[in-house]
C-alpha cells in the first residue's frame, strides 16, 4: 500500500465516522421543532429593547473601569522586574498610579460617579 492509498483510506475512514456520528445524533434526538427562542436573563421577560441606549454615563463607568485594568496590565509585570529595577521601578510605578488617581479625582469632582 502506497502513501496515496493510505491517505485516500484514511480520509474515507474519517468521513465514515463523522458521517455515522451525525446519522447518531439524528436518530437520538430528543426533538425534532426546535424551542422557543427567548433571550436569556435568568429566566426574566425583557423589560427594554436590546439595542436600547444607555444613559452617558455607563460609558463614563467603562472607561474609568478600563483604566483601572489596564494598571492591573502594568503592575503583573512590574512586580517581576521591580528586584532587578531597584527603587527607578518603584518611583515610575507611584508616577503611573498618581496619574490614574488624579483620573479619578477628576471625574469624581465633575459628577461621573454619581448616579441620580
Amino acid at each position: 500500500m502506497n502513501g496515496f492509498t493510505a491517505a485516500l483510506s484514511l480520509l474515507a475512514l474519517a468521513l465514515l465516522v463523522v458521517a455515522g456520528l451525525h446519522g447518531a445524533g439524528r436518530a437520538l434526538r430528543v426533538s425534532h421543532e426546535p424551542l422557543d427562542a427567548r433571550p436569556f436573563g435568568s429566566g426574566h421577560e425583557p423589560v427594554e429593547h436590546a439595542v436600547s441606549r444607555f444613559h452617558l454615563r455607563w460609558y463614563t463607568v467603562s472607561m474609568l473601569f478600563l483604566a483601572f485594568d489596564m494598571e492591573m496590565v502594568f503592575m503583573y509585570p512590574w512586580t517581576l522586574v521591580i528586584s532587578v529595577m531597584g527603587p527607578t521601578a518603584v518611583i515610575e510605578m507611584f508616577v503611573f498610579l498618581g496619574v490614574l488617581l488624579c483620573g479619578v479625582v477628576y471625574a469624581w469632582r465633575e459628577g461621573a460617579l454619581r448616579w441620580a
